[in-house]
């Protein structure tokens, strides 16, 4: 692939140099033409299909003409031109908040007013420089269309539906062992991977996949039937590995930004990307229920409740095909009518035995709870679907009301919902924010180096500072030698090829297709230093052909790289040198505070006691900045001091909440518990403690240690959470009671998600002088 890219940009930015430079005799137009093919093709990252990457480049056109028109008529001064790199670097770098697609041609569109900001100002060649970025761009759309065109990826509506029909596999099991359960939980062969398949002691069941701490949060834990650990055990033990539960948590992980390429994610503004992000996290809700049912296993059978699952599991399976667009967007009607029937059916007198025991019948209360909230999740999957596929919804019941609406995102044009994004990151809590004033202070401040140093080809300087810098000094730094390196032996070997050849451009010309070719494919095989080095050379052939040079063309080459290198680095080091790993503790902890205000909000809301006060709202808002800077946490090298705790299952239990609090809101009508006094007293207080758990852990991170189950109060907690469903579990006298037991199991879950964040342990001390 890297091979067939190279060849495209090396046919496409020969092609349209050499027509522009010896059959046209237009020396501007040819510099263009070239660097278009360059910026879009190599410092760029398209993604899609052919047609999609051709499309692309087209769609660049407009933009492309702009910038060059700003950078031709701002390079009139040293300081306008500076001026206008902070706005533009600024523009075009805060473009990406608008998704994957903006990420990808970010350098690129830098690349387009760098160019033309320095001298010589001509605005008289200004057609012919946009004739050159014309003949750029359309060759290459032609070349990815025509040359060896590349395989189309795997979408993401395609890893979507698989993960689907295995969670409705895993619906199917959880409809089993409803039917017939086991006599006890415990090691199955459809036990979870992870620690938390393990029965805690008080008899509840685990929420769902708590990963184990480290770099990876989804690798085999000690009681992971897929880890060598069970492997070892014997066949008997390790037959969860081809399991519903290690299925579908496998598929569940695959939809995660860290596994999905960048430029495939679904994560524009856009209500068909917000629609595919919300399905994934309603499916990922989905799958921890039904994994808590089928790792329950406890009681008598349940048969309504293995209706209501194989109605979710059906809402599955019709969900998968419509994903891909391969069937009609489905209908979540039948699984409502599912639903209605379980509430109706739980509500009424028991028709066969009750359990005789108090916690036989909490138990099969708890059953109850978890999947009429995995079917609830199965809905919320098939509306998100319809929505992706531009198919009608219902209307808003609560309209300009976004703690109570879901999917208030379906009914707002596409303008509004691009503001709010942009609009919502424009503070600097945000690490988009963050990465575009950083990259548009550094490329502002080499332009002033540059003018001020009057460097010959100055541009260099600025295309050294794009390319070098990163979203955090650390990886800057490891950059630099390489960079440096490379470029440094790249100019030893431009000195004696151009004392050789001399001037005569037919010889740099013959050579150029070759040079090009091998250091377009060097640099993404071999690392930066090989494609740095060769570079310096595909250069020096490249202005030798458009004007007379002699070997100082690679001395001013070093010079540029070295000097543009050196205030990427400067301004690395001035602007969040820590990158994401800094903005992740501090958003994370202010997560998990949100949290716990919006659970204590679900539960004042849903017993009456108030009306809401914007705490989930602003639970989701802030769950917004805390994935996007755990996404670059990921891509950017950092020390032990700042693993921190699993920052994954910190963000699963904080997603747990707020779906979970949506689904309780969308279903249990406000003030419904307000006639049972005690019931509300009881569960306010559940609430209280709950949410104290959050908050210590909040506190936690910000204090950068790791609190244990004793002073978070688990135990203490849990204990109190199933005695009062214990106490409760009866059939009740008045149904709108069930809501009481629907919300404690939600408490509960919460609490198991919070246990696996910090296992036992203190958080390395930071070192000297740095701040969390």
């Amino acid at each position: 692939m890297a091979v067939h890219r190279a060849l495209r940009v090396t046919l496409v930015a020969c092609a349209g140099f050499y027509v522009c430079r010896y059959a046209l005799h237009d020396d501007t137009m040819a510099t263009y033409a070239l660097f278009a093919a360059v910026a879009t093709g190599v410092l760029s990252q398209l993604g899609g299909g052919p047609e999609d990457r051709a499309r692309t480049l087209l769609a660049v056109l407009p933009g492309a003409y702009l910038l060059v028109t700003t950078g031709t008529l701002l390079a009139v001064r040293a300081w306008s031109a500076a001026l206008g790199m902070l706005v533009v670097g600024f523009a075009v770098a805060y473009g990406s908040v608008g998704g994957p697609r903006l990420v990808g041609l970010a350098n690129g569109l830098q690349l387009f007013y760098i160019l033309p900001c320095f001298p010589p100002y001509q605005p008289g060649a200004l057609p012919s420089r946009l004739a050159g970025v014309s003949i750029g761009l359309v060759l290459l759309a032609g070349a990815e269309l025509a040359l060896w065109p590349e395989r189309t990826p795997v979408r993401y509506q395609d890893r979507l539906a698989r993960a689907t029909e295995t969670v409705a596999r895993l619906a199917d099991s959880a409809a089993d062992a409803c039917t017939a359960p086991r006599a006890s939980a415990g090691a199955t062969d459809l036990d979870d991977p992870g620690p938390a398949t393990a029965t805690a002691p008080t008899g509840r069941a685990p929420t769902g996949p708590a990963a184990p701490t480290g770099r990876d949060p989804t690798g085999p834990g000690p009681n992971d039937p897929t880890g060598p650990a069970a492997q070892a055990a014997g066949p008997g033990r390790s037959a969860g590995a081809s399991g519903p539960l290690a299925a579908s948590r496998a598929a569940v992980d695959g939809l995660r930004p860290t596994r999905v390429p960048v430029l495939e994610r679904p994560a524009s503004a856009g209500a068909a990307d917000r629609a595919l992000t919300h399905a994934a996290a309603a499916l990922r809700y989905t799958r921890t229920q039904l994994a808590r049912v089928v790792t329950l296993g406890a009681g008598a059978p349940t048969p309504e409740t293995a209706v209501l699952l194989r109605a979710t599991a059906r809402a599955l399976r019709e969900a998968a095909p419509a994903v891909r667009a391969h069937a009609p967007a489905p209908d979540p009607a039948p699984v409502e009518e599912a639903i209605a029937d379980f509430e109706t059916a739980r509500a009424e007198p028991a028709q066969e035995p009750w359990p005789a025991t108090p916690q036989a019948a909490e138990a099969r209360l708890r059953l109850g709870c978890i999947a009429l909230d995995a079917a609830e999740g199965a809905r919320f999957l098939l509306i998100a679907v319809r929505i992706s596929r531009h198919a009608p919804v219902p209307p808003d019941p609560h309209p300009g009301d976004r703690w109570r609406s879901p999917f208030w995102y379906a009914h707002l044009p596409t303008r509004t919902l691009w503001w709010r994004r942009f609009r919502g990151h424009l503070t600097p809590r945000s690490v988009y924010f963050q990465n575009a004033l950083r990259i548009a202070a550094a490329l502002a401040a080499a332009r002033l180096v540059a003018g001020a140093l009057d460097l010959a080809h100055g541009f260099w300087a600025l295309l050294a500072t794009l390319t070098l810098m990163r979203t955090c000094a650390a990886d800057t730094r490891t950059t630099l030698r390489p960079a440096l390196t490379g470029t440094l032996l790249g100019a030893l070997a431009t000195v004696p090829l151009l004392l050789a050849v001399g001037e005569r451009p037919a010889v740099y010309a013959a050579v150029l297709p070759v040079a090009m070719l091998v250091a377009f494919t060097a640099g993404p095989l071999l690392g930066l230093a090989w494609g740095q080095g060769l570079f310096t050379v595909v250069v020096a052939m490249i202005f030798t052909q458009l004007a007379p040079s002699d070997w100082r063309l690679a001395e001013t080459r070093l010079i540029d790289v070295v000097t543009g290198a050196a205030v990427g680095t400067l301004a690395g080091l001035c602007a969040w040198p820590r990158g994401g790993g800094s903005e992740l503790r501090r958003s994370v902890a202010d997560l998990l505070r949100d949290s716990a205000l919006a659970l204590q909000e679900t539960v004042a809301v849903v017993t009456g006691t108030t009306t809401g006060t914007g705490a989930l709202r602003r639970a989701q808002h802030t769950l917004t900045f805390a994935e996007a800077s755990y996404a670059q946490f990921q891509t950017e090298r950092h020390d032990q001091a700042m693993d921190g705790p699993n920052w994954q299952a910190a963000l699963l239990a904080c997603q747990h909440t707020t779906r979970g609090a949506e689904q309780l809101l969308t279903r249990c009508p406000p003030g419904s518990l307000a006639p049972w006094p005690r019931t509300v007293e009881r569960l306010e207080r559940d609430a209280v403690l709950v949410a104290g758990a959050f908050q210590q852990q909040s506190h936690g991170l910000r204090r950068r240690r790791r609190p244990g189950r004793t002073e978070l109060r688990l135990a203490e907690t849990e204990e109190v959470l199933l005695g009062e469903r214990t106490l409760a579990a009866r059939p009740p006298a008045d149904p709108l009671l069930l809501t009481a037991t629907d919300l404690s199991v939600w408490l509960s879950g919460l609490l198991d998600d919070l246990a696996a964040v910090s296992p036992p342990g203190a958080e390395p001390a930071p070192a000297p002088g740095r701040t969390p």
